[in-house]
């Protein structure tokens, strides 16, 4: 089967694409097999591709396939799932650690981490939203936010961040958004009480402080800005990282996490079938060929449109 693997530390160039055997039937124990058609392109890729995280992978090395999120054919039956069902799910790469990404024609999950893709649901969609989902629904959980407090989200513009963005709203509270210019409009439509246009962390807490001079009751850092923009957070609120290297001190009593999403199925069921009902919108930046992840790569590093990228398979 095809797959693309990361040859050695670096930039999009050191993805090659090359062959390895495909998996087969039940020759892992409480894994089945999916087939995929298309697969996403996180930011975490590009970071562990980079070498950014290559002391936090422990001993595996070049080369590995990257890849979380995946959206395919079941070619085994899972309970309550036949085989041929349309599903989607990620693998959670960082517990894993075996180089056994989703960059690739057929990959092997446990059960527990795929959910039914709905009908009105196309896979390129479907495969942008796993990750993201289960980040934005869990760090949420960590807030531990009543309805009316006040969450400023940055990145909202990005996949993580408009979902946070939803459920946020959803739960009740006051969400003051972090985004592109001319994203205002939409995130509002999405459930943002107020939007600042992205800039530097220091031009960041300036506008929300502008917004909320009080300071807020907790921050959900989509883009990973870190410490510059705890002053925008009120003694004893909250801060959730997204990258174990960008969590900030904790600081003034402010509670201090990182989230790094675990797959749960249940709750991604109830998430595809909220976008299908346009209860949840997600966004897909680009759609690429397999062959082409140097170039997908290369695009999202560069910013070259807000949300996700997806390789097709």
């Amino acid at each position: 089967m095809r797959v693309v693997e990361v040859t050695a530390y670096g930039g999009p160039e050191v993805l090659r694409m090359a062959r390895r055997p495909e998996p087969e039937a039940g020759d892992v124990p409480g894994r089945v097999r999916v087939r995929l058609k298309a697969a996403g392109v996180n930011q975490a890729d590009l970071r562990i591709r980079a070498g950014v995280y290559a002391d936090e992978v422990g001993d595996l090395k070049p080369p590995f396939v990257l890849g979380t999120d995946f959206a395919g054919k079941l070619l085994d039956p899972v309970p309550g799932m036949a085989a041929g069902t349309r599903v989607a799910g990620f693998v959670p790469w960082w517990q894993e650690l075996t180089g056994e990404g989703t960059y690739a024609e057929v990959v092997r999950v446990a059960p527990e981490w795929v959910a039914p893709i709905p009908d009105d649901v196309d896979y390129t969609v479907a495969a942008s939203i796993p990750l993201a989902s289960a980040t934005a629904q869990q760090s949420l959980d960590r807030l531990g936010l009543p309805a009316g407090s006040t969450l400023v989200v940055t990145g909202a513009s990005g996949v993580v961040g408009r979902l946070a963005l939803q459920y946020a709203a959803a739960a009740g509270l006051r969400v003051v958004a972090v985004a592109h210019e001319g994203d205002e409009h939409e995130l509002k439509v999405l459930g943002a009480e107020h939007s600042v246009t992205r800039g530097t962390p220091e031009d960041v807490v300036r506008k929300v402080l502008d917004f909320v001079p009080e300071g807020v009751d907790a921050v959900f850092d989509g883009a990973l800005h870190a410490a510059p923009v705890l002053p925008v957070v009120k003694d004893g609120g909250v801060f959730v990282a997204l990258a174990a290297n960008r969590t900030p001190a904790p600081e003034r009593n402010i509670r201090v996490e990182t989230v790094r999403g675990k797959p749960d199925a249940a709750r991604l069921k109830e998430t595809l079938e909220k976008v299908a009902a346009r209860e949840i919108i997600t966004r897909v930046a680009d759609v690429m060929p397999l062959e082409e992840v140097a170039e997908a790569h290369r695009r999202a590093e560069a910013g070259h449109r807000p949300g996700r990228m997806i390789l097709m398979i």
